[in-house]
């Protein structure tokens, strides 16, 4: 899954911008994931509707999750580079951020784009690694 963080990586810098998913334009979390989706695959695999800032926290659906689960392959074991992270936030509300791993071990990071920061590469730090719900991987090509 190297070809994964290699393809996120070239996002790096790309402005945030809510909805977009256009590398050196503007893209939010999504957009980063459907990005590097298309790169590896073409064609994304469904139409992406309308969201809101708070996707679905009002009625506690985790959509995001599902959609995951549809087009993803839920990971097992340790973290490894390329895999998908989904984080929850906050205590009881909806997964609602998207990452991809691209380091392990003591140096652990991922790539994510983040309201007013952009698309950045973090250290997976102890309170980001606590908000992971769910690690999944892109499909074989």
């Amino acid at each position: 899954m190297t070809d994964v963080v290699a393809i996120a990586r070239g996002w790096i810098g790309t402005p945030y911008l809510h909805q977009a998913s256009v590398r050196g334009a503007g893209t939010d979390c999504l957009g980063l994931l459907r990005g590097i989706w298309r790169e590896r695959h073409g064609a994304e695999p469904e139409a992406i509707p309308a969201y809101s800032r708070d996707w679905s926290e009002p009625g506690g659906e985790e959509r995001l999750w599902r959609a995951a689960r549809r087009h993803l392959v839920p990971a097992t074991g340790p973290g490894r580079p390329g895999e998908v992270l989904l984080f929850r936030m906050m205590d009881g509300a909806v997964a609602k951020h998207l990452g991809v791993q691209a380091e392990t071990g003591a140096r652990a990071s991922f790539i994510h784009a983040y309201a007013g920061h952009g698309v950045v590469e973090s250290p997976l730090s102890r309170p980001w690694r606590r908000r992971i719900v769910a690690r999944f991987a892109f499909p074989e090509v």
